[in-house]
């Protein structure tokens, strides 16, 4: 039998992020240290409660010495959440599943469903709210804006 040196390379890199998946890790991310270019896998991502909410919950998914400029994460929301925010950044928000509903003061809802982006500016006061549950991956700028706030 002759295995080519790309399948195995293949076989291993498997391997380990199952493992890593195996080990209680947060999640599997992947990065190339001269570039600094990361993957995360985004099924590995396992989501938190937030503000001791079950209904609501995130993860960030990269850390300021990673990304100084931008933050990302993903957060879900479930049982037909309702969650109301003021942001201090600029935020998109990448729908992975299910249906995403910004309603914005002054009664209009923007509705994202899956593969759909939407772009939430600095300074909104709405509510992020689910008819039923919804998955989405969050990007903000800038990344430290708690420190900012």
């Amino acid at each position: 039998m002759n295995i080519s040196e790309d399948l195995i390379k293949a076989i291993v890199k498997e391997l380990l992020v199952q493992a890593k998946a195996q080990a209680g890790e947060d999640f599997v991310k992947e990065t190339d240290k001269a570039s600094g270019i990361l993957v995360v896998r985004g099924d590995t991502v396992k989501t938190e409660a937030f503000e001791g909410r079950n209904d609501v919950k995130l993860k960030d998914i990269v850390t300021l010495e990673e990304a100084p400029r931008m933050g990302a994460g993903i957060m879900e929301l479930v049982d037909g959440a309702d969650f109301e925010w003021t942001l201090t950044y600029d935020e998109f928000d990448y729908v992975i599943d299910g249906t995403l509903d910004i309603k914005i003061d002054g009664g209009n809802v923007i509705r994202g469903n899956k593969g759909d982006i939407i772009l939430i500016p600095k300074g909104s006061h709405i509510h992020f709210s689910t008819p039923t549950n919804t998955r989405y991956a969050y990007f903000v700028y800038p990344a430290n804006w708690q420190e900012l706030a």
